[in-house]
């Protein structure tokens, strides 16, 4: 495909590649646009080049910038907009890296961006609560730095709204090293009364939220290997120990689960030849968070209503009942699900896994 240096999509290419080839080692640099030109002599403009095909756009910055001996702060490209460049965190197990995490207003997600930043991440949090998501983005700039963190407006099940929150992620941070595509949602009751639009609801955002995002970020991913056969990038799906056993009354989400799992091992082997990797975590039941312990919407709560444990009388009931399947007899921890995931970031001889992390209770065969 041609780009062409007035659409979102030379955005997109540049900026990414700038991030990677002004960067340092394996860290690249952070990167913000702006549609105008500022007027700064320490500015850098590339030469006017004409579309063409990325790999040979990419090709002719790269040749443009050989010939800088300083570090540079400001970028230019003629017809396209100025790209300032800034150096990234420094510290922690992925400092440098941009990372992205759905559905990170709140709950699971909200802490995982929350542990990306603690380990030197600058984190995009996105979620269709756009309001919350922002909030959660200021308090992080407030503990670790400002620019650390950004909130966006996304609601994955909507090809326009995912594609515009990656656009922003590209202009604010200059584009994504990680994907957490941890959104997800939950209906439990049995096949015999789910009704159909519950279904389609938990099926689009669990299934087709998860294809959307992976669709909108792998473009901006594979610029920045085209920069530098040695970069690499990750996506990392949220999934669950219902990806690989299937869930009694809850047809919808493991049904989801088992697809996202399918979606994981295709884009493995097509997204390797870009320098992206894709896994899967399969984690337990997090007991102790909202989706389970809501007096009114948890898991416990559903679950008592829809019988899903024979006998079980009180919320108290399920919640014992849960806790004694698990051989380690806990549930899972939002601590347990980052030793994952900082794993499969370091871990660069591993894609198209589904990883649990269920304390015994789903073991691979």
């Amino acid at each position: 495909m041609n780009v062409s240096c007035n659409d979102r999509s030379a955005i997109n290419l540049i900026a990414p590649c700038l991030r990677v080839l002004l960067g340092q080692g394996d860290v690249p640099k952070l990167i913000r646009y702006e549609e105008s030109a500022p007027a700064r002599k320490d500015a850098f403009t590339l030469p006017p080049f004409e579309d063409g095909p990325p790999q040979q756009i990419v090709r002719l910055i790269a040749e443009s910038l050989r010939s800088v001996s300083s570090p540079l702060e400001v970028v230019v490209v003629p017809g396209c907009g100025t790209f300032h460049v800034a150096d990234p965190p420094r510290r922690g197990r992925v400092a440098g890296k941009v990372a992205v995490v759905t559905g990170a207003a709140q709950g699971i997600g909200l802490e995982i961006a929350q542990n990306l930043a603690s380990a030197g991440a600058t984190v995009a949090l996105a979620d269709i609560n756009a309001d919350g998501a922002r909030q959660a983005a200021r308090e992080l700039c407030e503990a670790h730095g400002q620019g650390r963190a950004a909130g966006l407006a996304m609601d994955v099940t909507d090809d326009a709204s995912v594609q515009d929150a990656f656009d922003e992620v590209v202009r604010t941070f200059g584009g994504l090293d990680v994907l957490i595509a941890n959104a997800g949602v939950l209906k439990a009751q049995s096949v015999k009364t789910l009704p159909v639009k519950d279904f389609d609801f938990v099926t689009a955002v669990n299934y087709r939220g998860y294809f959307l995002c992976v669709q909108k970020a792998a473009p901006i991913m594979a610029a920045g290997r085209m920069a530098r056969a040695e970069y690499t990038s990750d996506i990392i799906q949220i999934n669950s120990k219902s990806g690989l056993v299937g869930s009694n009354r809850n047809a919808a989400y493991a049904g989801g689960k088992f697809g996202g799992i399918g979606l994981t091992q295709s884009f493995a082997l097509e997204l390797i030849e870009d320098g992206i990797k894709v896994n899967s975590i399969c984690p337990g039941n997090f007991l102790n968070s909202p989706l389970w312990s809501d007096p009114e919407n948890g898991l416990f709560s559903q679950y008592l209503r829809s019988g899903k444990v024979p006998g079980a009388k009180t919320v108290e009931d399920v919640r014992k009942k849960y806790e004694q399947m698990v051989p380690m007899k806990r549930g899972c921890t939002v601590e347990d699900l980052m030793k994952a995931v900082f794993y499969l970031i370091e871990q660069k001889y591993e894609t198209g896994q589904a990883l649990p992390v269920t304390g015994g209770q789903v073991m691979l065969h």
